[in-house]
């Protein structure tokens, strides 16, 4: 992600989730995902609808849709013209080029808008603030965090991330994904190593594997997070 003033309410969709987690969601069908912080993501609605019992966390959920629409389109104009300036930091083999990055941004909202409301009221939609999670432990097969932690890394320090892996650990019975490593500045985050070591004294397995996307230039790796 560029360089930015504030948290962006801002989604991708299923496809971006594939390759930024590096998932088959065929072999999720039947399983409890949880996407946290899920902004504007149209995955809860496309895993959804191909059987995945999938889950969106965020915290600009609440009762007025047309308020979180106006933020998310206001900030897909603010996050395509950030990138703007800085193109060249960028691989544009997957969007190829700013309307292209537009366009899909715009499809994630839209699909995520017409799945809201009957999915806040079928409880695949919550509102809350990380680090703190409103679910029972161990309920999810798997929890999926992307474009959040280590990327505002300038205004959520250690303790916030620790805290955060360490709740989104304890509502699943498998794993933590998160995508990508770098900060706002499109530089790898500094502090990704001592959490590792930090987790690992927790008895906790942490480790950095490779993922088949990459549009700023080094992000081509996430963090599994698991108990030993």
């Amino acid at each position: 992600m560029p360089d930015l003033d504030r948290i962006v309410f801002y989604g991708r969709t299923l496809d971006e989730y594939r390759r930024f987690f590096a998932l088959d969601p065929d072999s999720l069908k039947g399983a409890a995902v949880l996407d946290c912080p899920a902004g504007a993501s149209s995955f809860t609605a496309e895993a959804f609808a191909m059987g995945i019992h999938a889950v969106a966390f965020d915290a600009m959920y609440g009762p007025n849709l047309k308020a979180m629409m106006d933020s998310g389109l206001e900030d897909i104009d603010h996050v395509v013209d950030a990138v703007a300036k800085e193109k060249q930091k960028y691989i544009w083999d997957y969007y190829h080029d700013l309307d292209g990055l537009k366009k899909q941004r715009a499809e994630a909202l839209q699909k995520f808008s017409e799945d809201y409301p009957g999915g806040a009221m079928e409880n695949r939609y919550f509102s809350g603030r990380l680090p703190v999670l409103p679910f029972e432990d161990e309920v999810f097969d798997l929890v999926l965090s992307g474009h959040f932690l280590f990327c505002y890394s300038d205004r959520l320090d250690y303790a916030f991330h620790k805290a955060a892996i360490l709740e989104m650990l304890r509502v699943t019975s498998g794993e933590v994904r998160i995508y990508p490593l770098t900060t706002l500045t499109l530089e790898p985050c500094g502090f990704v190593n001592d959490i590792i070591a930090d987790l690992d004294k927790n008895k906790i397995t942490a480790e950095i594997a490779p993922v088949p996307f990459e549009f700023v230039k080094g992000a081509n790796q996430m963090l599994r997070v698991y108990r030993k």
